[in-house]
C-alpha cells in the first residue's frame, strides 16, 4: 500500500506543480463568463447598430396587420408579387410576405421570399403573429368578440409537491431539478473524458519512454495502475475544488457590482421578516428560493461526490489498459469507442429520458447500469430518488469497479511491457485469459 501511495503522491505533484496545471485551474473560471460576455456585447452591438429590416407584404385579402417589432418593419402596399420580388432582389426590402386569398379555416399557400435564410426565430414569429389574427377573424365570423375571450384568458400555476413516507411535504420545482441534474451529469460526463485520456496519455508517454520497465522492477503493475488513476484523480478533484472557490468568489464580485446576491445569501436573509415581506410579492421568486431552501443539498453532494469518484475509477482503469496496451495515441483510437459508446448513452439518455421523466423504466436502468450510473443517476438524484434505487445502483457500481479494475490489470501486467507488436481485439482477450 505504501508503493500505491507513493505512485499517488508522484502523478500528482508531478502534475499540480506544471505552469499549464495553475494557467488551467486559474483561467477556465475565468473564460467561459468571458466567452458570454463577448457574446453578449456583440449582440447587443448589433441590435443596437443593424438597420431597420422591411418586409414588404402583399396581402391579397386585406384583412392582415404585422406589428413591427426590433429590427423588422412590415410595409403593406398594393405592389404585384413580381414587383415586391423585385425589391427584394434590389436590396429595397429584406423580404417580402405574400399572403394570397386563403380560407380562414384551413389558411395555406403563405410564402416568405428572402434574400438570406430566415432565423427559426422569426419564421416561428412571422406565424404566431398571423395564427392570432385568423383567429381574431374567425371568432368575429362567428359572432364572439375576440376583446371579450382575451378578458377571460388566465395563467394557472401549479405547485409542485413531494410526500415522503412520513407524511412530511417538500416544495419542488421541475426547473431547478433539471438545472442541478443537467449540471452534475455534464461534469461528470466531462470529468472523466479529460482525466481518463490524462491516464493513458500518462502510461503511454511512459511506455515509449521505457520508464514503464524501471518502474516495475519495484512495483506491482496493479499497484502502479491504481497509483496512476489516483494520482491523477486527485489533481481532477484539487483542480475541481479551487474552481468552486474561484467561480463562487468572482459571482459574489460580480453580483455584488450589480447590486445583487448569492442565492445562499438570499436564503439567509430569508429570516428577516422585511425581506419575507419582499419576496412574498414577487411570486416567482418567493417559489424558486422556496424550493431551493428545501432541498437536501448535503444528499446531492455527496451522491455526486459517489459517482464522481466512482465513475472516474471505473472508467480510468479502461483508459490505463488502453495505455499500457498501445505504443502511440493513434493505435488507441480503435480501443477508446467501445469505451466511449456508454458515456455517450449517459449522455443522450440524460437529456432525452432521465430529466425529462426520472420515474421511467429507461431512466431506472439507465441509472442501475454501472456504465451508465454516474451520469444518469445524477439526473434522478435531483427530483428524489428512493432509497433501494440509489443502494443498487451504489452497490453495482462498486462492484462493476472492481471487475473491470480487475480486467484492466490483466491487459496492463502485459502490456506495459510488449513494445512493436500490433495489438487488436483477439490480443487483448489473450492477455485476459492469460493475465
Amino acid at each position: 500500500m505504501s508503493k500505491v501511495l507513493l505512485v499517488v503522491q508522484r502523478e500528482y505533484l508531478a502534475r499540480v506543480k506544471k505552469k499549464s496545471f495553475l494557467l488551467a485551474t486559474i483561467l477556465t473560471p475565468l473564460i467561459f463568463p468571458t466567452i458570454m460576455g463577448v457574446f453578449l456585447w456583440i449582440a447587443v452591438g448589433e441590435e443596437k447598430g443593424e438597420a431597420l429590416r422591411i418586409i414588404e407584404v402583399v396581402d391579397e385579402n386585406n384583412l392582415f396587420f404585422l406589428e413591427s417589432r426590433d429590427q423588422y418593419a412590415f410595409s403593406f402596399s398594393n405592389s404585384s408579387p413580381e414587383e415586391a420580388k423585385m425589391q427584394v432582389q434590389s436590396g429595397d426590402r429584406y423580404g417580402f410576405l405574400y399572403i394570397p386569398k386563403i380560407n380562414l379555416e384551413k389558411p395555406t399557400g403563405i410564402v416568405y421570399y428572402g434574400s438570406s435564410n430566415p432565423s427559426m426565430s422569426f419564421v416561428s414569429s412571422l406565424e404566431s403573429g398571423l395564427k392570432r389574427r385568423v383567429e381574431e377573424l374567425r371568432m368575429q365570423e362567428a359572432g364572439i368578440d375576440p376583446k371579450v375571450l382575451e378578458a377571460y384568458r388566465t395563467v394557472v400555476n401549479i405547485q409542485a409537491i413531494t410526500l415522503d413516507n412520513s407524511g412530511e411535504e417538500k416544495l419542488t420545482d421541475a426547473t431547478v431539478n433539471y438545472g442541478i441534474g443537467f449540471f452534475t451529469g455534464i461534469l461528470i460526463y466531462i470529468f472523466i473524458f479529460v482525466y481518463g485520456n490524462q491516464i493513458m496519455q500518462g502510461v503511454i508517454e511512459e511506455k515509449s519512454s521505457r520508464i514503464i520497465e524501471i518502474l516495475v522492477s519495484s512495483i506491482k503493475p496493479f499497484d502502479l495502475m491504481l497509483g496512476k488513476i489516483i494520482g491523477i484523480g486527485a489533481v481532477g478533484l484539487t483542480q475541481f475544488l479551487i474552481w468552486i472557490v474561484l467561480i463562487s468568489g468572482i459571482s459574489s464580485v460580480v453580483l455584488g457590482y450589480f447590486g445583487l446576491q448569492m442565492p445562499q445569501q438570499t436564503a439567509m436573509e430569508m429570516a428577516n421578516p422585511e425581506m419575507m415581506e419582499l419576496v412574498n410579492g414577487n411570486d416567482d421568486l418567493s417559489s424558486i428560493l422556496a424550493v431551493i431552501m428545501q432541498i437536501n443539498f448535503s444528499k446531492i453532494a455527496l451522491t455526486f461526490v459517489f459517482y464522481f469518484i466512482g465513475g472516474y475509477l471505473l472508467y480510468g482503469s479502461f483508459f490505463a489498459a488502453i495505455g499500457a496496451a498501445v505504443d502511440s495515441p493513434s493505435d488507441a483510437q480503435q480501443f477508446v469507442l467501445p469505451i466511449t459508446i456508454p458515456l455517450l448513452i449517459a449522455y443522450f439518455g440524460l437529456f432525452a429520458f432521465v430529466l425529462v421523466d426520472p420515474a421511467s423504466n429507461i431512466s431506472f436502468w439507465l441509472s442501475i447500469v454501472p456504465f451508465t450510473s454516474p451520469i444518469a443517476m445524477m439526473g434522478r438524484a435531483s427530483y428524489g430518488v428512493p432509497f433501494f434505487d440509489l443502494a443498487l445502483s451504489m452497490s453495482l457500481l462498486i462492484l462493476g469497479f472492481l471487475m473491470t479494475t480487475w480486467v484492466a490489470a490483466k491487459i496492463y501486467k502485459i502490456g506495459i511491457l510488449m513494445h512493436g507488436s500490433k495489438v487488436t481485439y483477439k490480443t487483448l482477450w489473450k492477455w485476459i485469459r492469460l493475465g
